[in-house]
């Protein structure tokens, strides 16, 4: 099997996660659209839970990766990276592809803490905690692990009222509650 079977069905399978959801989404839809075998399937990933699992490891690697360097480009200063991440929040939510979370979605759908779908979702929350942890850092803020929290509170709100609501333009309004938070330090 290749290596681009691979990447072209974990690539398939999360642009229609992302889109329809996971248990809405079928195996044979996926391969379909991948244009791959059951076999690629079963070889590389077990199960259909073995195929997310791999979408979602992929979908947390990039996202975790855009949002850190366009987060710098827009900042341009590190103290500037807490307000920054609004705008590159913006820019994902004005997408074409923007459908909401993919791992909020996850959770959802795999709700059980112990379930290895939900585990993967937290992780990435934990990831997505953890850059802002940085910027905050970066940004010489006084109680980081704190303003982090509270920060990512508002990315997280911003996202899912975004996702339930098509309202794209919660970004600048959690920019605004940010600047407000920030100032009061």
């Amino acid at each position: 099997m290749s290596l681009k079977k691979k990447d072209r069905l974990v690539d398939t399978a999360l642009r229609l996660f992302c889109r329809y959801g996971y248990r809405a989404t079928g195996i044979d839809t996926i391969l379909t659209e991948a244009g791959v075998a059951k076999m690629t399937l079963y070889n590389h990933f077990g199960t259909k839970e073995g195929l997310i699992l791999a979408a979602l490891e992929k979908r947390d690697e990039e996202h975790i990766a855009w949002l850190a360097s366009e987060t710098q480009t827009r900042a341009g200063a590190p103290e500037d990276g807490l307000l920054a991440l609004f705008d590159t929040l913006d820019a994902w939510f004005a997408g074409d592809e923007f459908h909401g979370c993919p791992f909020l979605k996850a959770s959802g759908e795999f709700d059980d803490h112990n379930d290895p779908v939900h585990r993967a979702a937290l992780a990435h929350k934990g990831h997505l905690l953890a850059l802002i942890r940085e910027l905050a850092d970066a940004a010489g803020a006084p109680d980081p692990a704190r303003i982090a929290g509270e920060i990512y509170m508002l990315v997280e709100g911003a996202t899912v009222v975004a996702q339930l609501t098509g309202d794209r333009s919660t970004a600048a309004r959690a920019k605004q509650a940010a600047e407000v938070l920030l100032a009061a330090g």
